[in-house]
């Protein structure tokens, strides 16, 4: 940048505006092409100032040496035109200069502040938590520490929380007393009926009964019956489908090409399905699972679509749309079965079986941990019982294992299992809130997108390699 020195500016103008103090520059000059020289101007006026030269002196020196560079806004444009001049006010520049690093500096300022109050809340928070669970596992109330534990282990992102605390051996013994399983046979005339066993030849007899169970279908849309359940500790959301054919295992790929998992969104738009639910197991160490491929013997419309030989519960649909539930299963056996569509997920998942004479229910009373929860089951008249609970909420801590058995009990399954939750229980049902006339401004992001729970997890809901679904109704 070429300055003009003093002399060649006051030539330039000679009108009565121009002798006032200032500077000039050439007239395509920017400000930002002169902003760098203010600093060094101001330290040169101080250092002047303080050796007894006045402000006027000060200017002109600087003036002087092309480093300064103002004049007021009123000299005569014509002359500043002729001249090819244009002026800038150094006073009002510094002044703008000064003023925008003081605002700067205070927004600067308050974003410090508030980092730090954000930063102290989140310690203090977590040094609460840390409190309260020191407190809960190792306070004087086994059965609390206990449901800590099961509840942490429901998760995979939460498994190692209960180590920091407790001993590893101590955790284990916790979780192995929850597996033990306490059986409770019925009757299955008894089961179905809803009666205890004295009153059960009378209640099966009842002419209404059967007509009430015609006219429970009268209004169903799309087949189904949704419905939601509020016990003590969670909210439950259950969608009976009539014709269990309808319901079938849903695969996110072929699993040999090494795609992630899919969401339950994405999944029931590419197969046009109505209602959806998560379903088998998948690796998903520290809660960072891909859902590319699932675990266990797993089958989707009559094929075997993945057999990794480890065994787990398996819970699925026979060709004659029955559903079974076995806490191991081989290929061999399937196919002899002829399996159609099924999934596995972990041991020990296997909730209400039968025999056709009588029905069994395993409850486990020492598995007390609390979780979201998805479960499927099946009447004695062929429907189909798809459940999810919501948990992890203050208004819904989560169901136990008991809780979910209860609720099929209540719902007539008369064979069923526990499929995979946590943060993998989802329940899809399309324009649900339309249909039965829910108010979408209670509902959140995700329940207006077609979930009838509400999704509480750290991530968007999850990319799964397997989902029961509903097909539409022919």
């Amino acid at each position: 940048m070429k300055m003009k020195s003093n002399k060649e500016y006051k030539e330039a103008l000679s009108d009565e505006g121009a002798q006032k103090k200032g500077a000039y520059v050439e007239s395509d000059l920017k400000a930002d092409d002169f902003e760098e020289e203010f600093d060094y101007i101001e330290l040169e006026r101080e250092e002047e100032t303080a050796q007894g030269e006045d402000r006027a002196q000060a200017e002109d020196r600087a003036y002087g040496k092309n480093k300064a560079y103002g004049k007021d806004r009123a000299a005569d444009t014509d002359s500043e035109r002729e001249t090819g001049l244009e002026y800038i006010d150094i006073d009002g520049a510094i002044k703008d200069v000064i003023k925008g690093e003081r605002k700067k500096s205070r927004l600067w300022m308050v974003v410090r502040r508030t980092a730090l109050v954000i930063v102290t809340v989140f310690v203090l928070l977590l040094f609460s938590l840390a409190a309260l669970l020191h407190t809960l596992l190792t306070g004087p109330s086994e059965t609390m520490r206990d449901q800590v534990v099961l509840s942490a282990m429901q998760a995979s992102a939460t498994k190692w929380l209960p180590g920091l605390f407790l001993e590893d051996a101590l955790v284990e013994e916790i979780c192995q007393r929850s597996a033990d399983v306490q059986e409770q046979m019925i009757s299955m005339e008894v089961f179905v009926s809803g009666a205890d066993q004295e009153d059960s030849a009378q209640e099966s007899a009842d002419d209404g009964k059967e007509e009430a169970q015609t006219d429970e279908w009268a209004d169903a849309v799309d087949g189904m019956i949704y419905k939601t359940y509020s016990g003590s500790t969670f909210k439950a959301y259950i969608l009976l489908v009539k014709d269990p054919s309808r319901v079938y295992v849903g695969t996110s790929s072929d699993y040999k090409s090494g795609k992630i998992g899919i969401r339950i969104f994405d999944i029931v738009e590419r197969e046009n399905a109505v209602a959806a639910i998560n379903a088998g197991e998948f690796a998903d160490t520290n809660g960072q699972g891909t859902g590319d491929t699932p675990i266990g013997l797993t089958y989707s419309r009559g094929d075997c679509v993945w057999d990794d030989g480890n065994k787990r519960t398996f819970i699925g649909f026979d060709g004659n749309n029955v559903l079974h539930a076995f806490e191991s299963m081989t290929r061999e056996k399937a196919d002899e079965m002829g399996i159609r569509d099924a999934v596995s997920f972990q041991t020990g998942n296997v909730l209400i079986t039968n025999d056709h004479e009588n029905v069994t229910l395993y409850y486990a009373e020492g598995n007390i941990g609390m979780a979201q929860r998805t479960a499927i089951g099946q009447r004695a008249d062929g429907a189909v019982i798809l459940v999810v609970t919501d948990g992890r909420t203050a208004s819904s801590l989560g169901a136990t294992r008991n809780d979910v058995i209860d609720l099929l009990v209540s719902e007539g399954a008369v064979v069923a299992g526990m499929l995979d939750g946590g943060s993998s229980a989802m329940m899809y049902y399309r324009d649900y809130y339309t249909k039965y006339d829910i108010d979408t401004a209670g509902l959140d992001e995700y329940q207006r997108q077609g979930l009838t729970n509400r999704y509480k997890a750290f991530t968007r809901p999850r990319h799964m390699p397997t989902f029961f679904l509903v097909a539409p109704e022919e």
